[in-house]
């Protein structure tokens, strides 16, 4: 079930809180759970729609490697966005290469 969730804006950009937002949002757009998604420095986030990760069987390890970006994702699995990195903890950039 989709949720509207409030603006969060942070000065802590690397807080606790801030990065399960992230986490949120990276989850959502991984598995293309439709909503607007809005991430840009300095804690500011927004995510209309999508949903906040269920750490059962397993913890959600997924993080976006970009300070700033957008997505819109649409029912019937269409996506627009501006991240084209992948969702995986180890990558170093958003460029799609993962450290080995």
């Amino acid at each position: 079930m989709s949720k509207v969730t409030k603006l969060w804006f942070s000065k802590e950009a690397n807080s606790s809180r801030a990065k399960e937002r992230m986490r949120a949002i990276a989850y959502s757009m991984d598995l293309l759970i439709p909503g607007l998604y809005l991430w840009l420095p300095g804690g500011f986030n927004l995510r209309l729609g999508g949903d906040v990760p269920d750490d059962e069987p397993y913890r959600y390890p997924g993080f976006i490697h970009s300070n700033a970006g957008f997505a819109l994702v649409l029912p019937g699995y269409k996506i627009l966005t501006t991240y084209q990195g992948s969702y995986d903890p180890k990558q170093t950039s958003d460029t799609g290469f993962t450290k080995i």
